[in-house]
C-alpha cells in the first residue's frame, strides 16, 4: 500500500537565500543573524528570484536588509521627520513650526494612555476620533479661548502624519510591506464641513472697506487688492524693489536679510497708475528701507531708519556673529530669523499681526464684520483676474504659484513653450483692474490729499494733507 508523504516545497537558493513556492505564492528565507526571516513576495517567481538575489547582497555586504526595519518611539521618528525638513530639504521655518504643531497633537496621543509606543502601534481612526475630542487655542497662544479643531485644521494634521509615516516607511521604520495608515483619511474622501467661508470682494464690498479705512492704512490695504501680494511679502517690500516709473513691483527673495517667498519664485507684478501714486506718496523722499513703515516710526530715533539692503544685511550678519560668539550659545534657523525679524523692526517695517489687526477693525467698520483675514484681498484679486479671462498662465505668474508638480503644471507643456512678455502680463492685469473703478477713483482722491472716506462729500471740503498727517517718517 502506497504511503502519501507530504510533498516538500521545491526550493531554489541564490547565496545565502532560498525561495519557493508554497500555496500558489513564492516566498524568501534567510537567516539574519540568529533570527529566521520568511517573507512572502508574490505569485511571481522572476520577481521572487530578483528579491532574493538582492537580500543576499545586502547580506553580504552586513547592509540592512530590504525586510528588516529599526522601530522608533513615536516622539523619535517625529524628531527625525521634522530634522530631516531642517538640515535636508530645509523648508521655510514657517513650515517646520507648522509641522511641529501638528505632530505634537500625535505624540500627546501616542502617550496618554502609557508610556512612549513605537510608530506601527498607532491606529489612525482612534487618532481622528482623538482629534475630535481636544480643545485647541486656535493662534496658538496660551490665554487664547479655546475651541475644538475645524475639520481643515484636521485634514492638515492627517496631511502631517501622512508624509510622517511615508518617510518613516522610506528610512525602513515600519515592517515591511505596511500601508501608510494616513493616506485614506488624509485624501479626497475626506470631508470639510465646518470650514470657515472665504469671502471674496466685490466692487461695492471693496469701496466700502476703502472709504472706512484711515489715513495710514489705506495705501497697504490698496496695495493688497490691487497686486494680490501677500501680506509677509508687503512688509518685507523694500524701496528698492519698486520700478515706479516703468510701473513694476518685484517680489524678491531676500535671504540675506531672513526672509524667503514662500515658493521660493521671485515674480513681478504690473502696477495700475492709482497704486504707482499712491506708492510714491507714501516713499516720499526716502531712498531706501521698507515701503511701508510702522505708523507711529520715529525715524530719528530708529538705528536702521532708511538703511539699504546692503546695511541692513551687514547688521544682521554682525549680530548673529556676536550672538554665536557667546559662549553656550548656537543658533539654529529659528533662532536667525528671530535676530533678522528685529533688524526688520529696527529699519521701521509693519508687523504682519498689526496688518491682520487693522483689517479686522476696518472691516467691522465698513459693516463687514464676517471678513477677519487680509488674505481676502488676494482672493479677491485672483477672482477679478478670472472674471476679465484673463489668461491662466498670466494669473498664475502674477500671483506667484508654483505649478502642481507634473511637467509645466496644470497646463502641461503648453507652460513650458509659452513665455509670457511682460507688456502682455500688464496689459491683461491692468485691463482687469479697470474693471473696478470707483476704488480707483478713491485712490486719486486720496493722492490728491484727502481722505477716502470723503470721497462722496461735498467739493468744497477742505483736502487735508497726508504728509502732515501720516507718520510715515518723510
Amino acid at each position: 500500500m502506497a504511503v502519501n508523504r507530504k510533498r516538500r516545497p521545491l526550493r531554489k537558493r541564490i547565496g545565502k537565500v532560498s525561495y519557493y513556492l508554497h500555496h500558489g505564492s513564492w516566498w524568501v528565507y534567510y537567516l539574519d543573524g540568529e533570527r529566521q526571516v520568511c517573507r512572502r513576495t508574490g505569485p511571481d517567481e522572476k520577481a521572487a528570484e530578483t528579491i532574493a538575489a538582492q537580500v543576499n547582497a545586502q547580506l553580504a555586504t552586513a547592509a540592512p536588509t530590504m525586510f528588516s526595519f529599526q522601530p522608533l518611539a513615536m516622539s523619535e521618528l517625529c524628531q527625525q521627520f521634522l530634522d530631516h525638513h531642517e538640515h535636508v530639504l530645509r523648508s521655510s521655518v514657517a513650515t517646520i513650526r507648522r509641522y511641529r504643531t501638528a505632530l505634537r497633537h500625535l505624540e500627546n496621543f501616542a502617550t496618554r494612555n502609557r508610556g512612549p509606543v513605537q510608530a506601527q502601534d498607532i491606529d489612525a481612526d482612534r487618532f481622528v476620533r482623538y482629534l475630535r475630542t481636544i480643545n485647541v487655542a486656535p493662534n496658538g497662544h496660551k490665554n487664547a479661548a479655546k475651541r475644538k479643531l475645524r475639520d481643515k485644521g484636521i485634514l492638515f494634521i492627517l496631511e502631517v502624519c501622512r508624509n510622517l509615516y511615508t518617510f518613516a516607511g522610506r528610512k525602513r521604520h515600519l515592517p515591511p510591506y505596511t500601508e501608510n495608515p494616513f493616506t485614506e483619511l488624509a485624501g479626497s474622501r475626506f470631508r470639510i464641513e465646518d470650514a470657515k467661508r472665504i469671502f471674496v470682494f466685490d466692487a461695492q464690498s471693496e469701496r466700502a472697506f476703502f472709504k472706512a479705512a484711515g489715513t495710514w492704512d489705506f495705501p497697504i490695504f490698496f496695495t493688497l487688492a490691487k497686486s494680490g501680494v501677500r501680506s509677509g511679502e508687503l512688509i518685507h517690500l523694500l524701496i528698492e524693489d519698486l520700478d515706479l516709473d516703468g510701473g513694476w513691483m518685484h517680489i524678491r527673495d531676500k535671504p540675506d536679510l531672513g526672509w524667503r517667498i514662500k515658493t521660493r519664485r521671485d515674480r513681478s507684478i504690473p502696477l495700475v497708475p492709482e497704486l504707482a501714486a499712491i506708492l510714491r506718496q507714501v516713499i516720499g523722499t526716502r531712498q531706501a528701507g521698507p515701503v511701508f513703515l510702522r505708523e507711529r516710526f520715529v525715524a530719528n530715533r530708529a538705528p536702521l531708519a532708511g538703511a539699504t539692503r546692503q546695511r541692513m544685511a551687514q547688521v544682521l550678519a554682525r549680530r548673529i556673529n556676536q550672538t554665536e560668539r557667546q559662549p553656550d550659545q548656537e543658533l539654529d534657523r529659528e533662532g536667525k530669523a528671530r535676530i533678522a525679524s528685529a533688524v526688520w523692526r529696527d529699519a521701521g517695517a509693519v508687523k504682519a499681526d498689526r496688518i491682520r489687526l487693522l483689517f479686522i477693525r476696518v472691516a467691522t467698520k465698513a459693516g463687514l464684520g464676517e471678513v477677519t483675514c487680509p488674505k481676502s484681498f488676494r482672493h479677491s484679486f485672483a477672482t477679478l483676474l478670472q472674471d476679465a479671462n484673463v489668461d491662466p498662465l498670466i494669473r498664475q505668474i502674477t500671483l506667484g504659484h508654483a505649478s502642481s508638480g507634473t511637467a509645466g503644471g496644470a497646463l502641461g507643456m503648453t507652460s513650458i513653450y509659452t513665455h509670457t512678455r511682460p507688456e502682455t502680463q500688464r496689459q491683461e492685469i491692468l485691463r482687469a483692474l479697470r474693471l473696478w473703478p470707483e476704488s480707483l477713483k478713491l485712490a486719486e482722491r486720496y493722492v490728491q490729499g484727502m481722505e477716502p472716506q470723503n470721497s462722496d462729500s461735498d467739493s468744497s471740503n477742505t483736502p487735508k494733507n497726508h504728509k502732515e498727517e501720516s507718520n510715515y517718517g518723510y
